[in-house]
């Protein structure tokens, strides 16, 4: 099926390196869907701090260049490729992967990736739901076996993984404890299904739970785990397989249908201020909510 328009505008990284690497293009050619592909007019694409990582080049996965970066793209479907029947032209769809790149007009995605939107989220919702539900449910259950009654910590509770962390560990039976930097954050964390929030800015924060949580390096004592029989395990979404990411799915489908899951949208850019996304995804002085691009 042809689409209306021959171009697009879409975000080109030629070279890895700072945000200025990423350019603003407007005569980019439409994706056409392949066999098992979906084409979609984007309406919102999440940003993701592995999206930054990625674009310098410091990330273990690097895309051949140039690319188009972005995953979780919310908006209507424009066409479909063969053998593609759970959706068409018109639906409204979010997804948690692209093959195209989702920084764009349109984008394409593999049908197996693309889900729909319930009419209760808007598209800027739709755009937060990807990357940070299903990291969320696969850190927490998947990986952390959770189990209702027990108690979880999340730090840095008021992002977009953060926040959804807390809603499905709440749905769930979990005693959850959040952290943020900032009051407003520490209240959106509270809104969003903690129990206790607390500032990790505050120097004396960690005697208060008893947890300790870090996102930059450490030195232990493995010895030390020993005595607590405690585990450190990584979370990557990209190393999933496909049952785990369909356990997923349907969770977040449950979610959403049982009106839980409600994504919270912070910052708010259009596609020409991508630059500076990416510098305040990094830099801002606390997160409140999922940043997206508006399309």
């Amino acid at each position: 099926m042809a689409t209306t328009r021959n171009v697009m505008r879409a975000v080109r990284v030629f070279g890895f390196g700072g945000p200025e690497v990423l350019k603003l293009q407007s005569d980019v050619l439409v994706p056409n869907p392949e066999e098992n592909q979906v084409l979609i007019k984007v309406h919102a694409c999440g940003v993701n701090p592995v999206e930054t990582y990625i674009r310098s080049g410091s990330y273990a996965r690097k895309p051949a260049l140039p690319y188009t970066p972005g995953s979780d793209v919310a908006g209507v479907v424009e066409s479909v490729g063969e053998r593609v029947t759970a959706f068409k032209k018109g639906d409204r769809v979010f997804t948690i992967g692209t093959v195209s790149g989702g920084y764009a007009d349109y984008a394409v995605a593999a049908a197996n990736r693309v889900f729909p939107l319930s009419d209760a989220l808007d598209f800027r919702q739709g755009a937060a739901i990807g990357i940070p539900y299903f990291t969320a449910y696969r850190a927490l259950f998947q990986k952390g076996r959770a189990k209702a009654g027990e108690s979880v910590l999340v730090h840095g509770a008021s992002g977009g993984v953060g926040i959804a962390t807390c809603q499905i560990a709440r749905a769930c039976g979990l005693k959850v404890l959040g952290t943020a930097g900032t009051e407003e954050g520490m209240n959106i964390v509270l809104r969003n299904g903690c129990h206790q929030a607390f500032n990790h800015r505050e120097a004396n924060y960690i005697d208060k739970i008893k947890v300790v949580g870090c996102r930059g390096p450490i030195e232990i004592n493995p010895r030390d785990t020993m005595n607590k029989e405690s585990s450190i395990i990584g979370v990557s979404l990209f190393l999933a397989t496909e049952e785990e990411m369909h356990e997923c799915a349907t969770a977040i489908r449950d979610g959403i249908e049982a009106g839980w899951l409600k994504p919270v949208v912070g910052s708010e850019y259009p596609l020409e201020k991508v630059v500076q996304a990416h510098e305040d995804i990094i830099h801002s002085s606390g997160a409140r909510g999922k940043m997206v691009l508006l399309l």
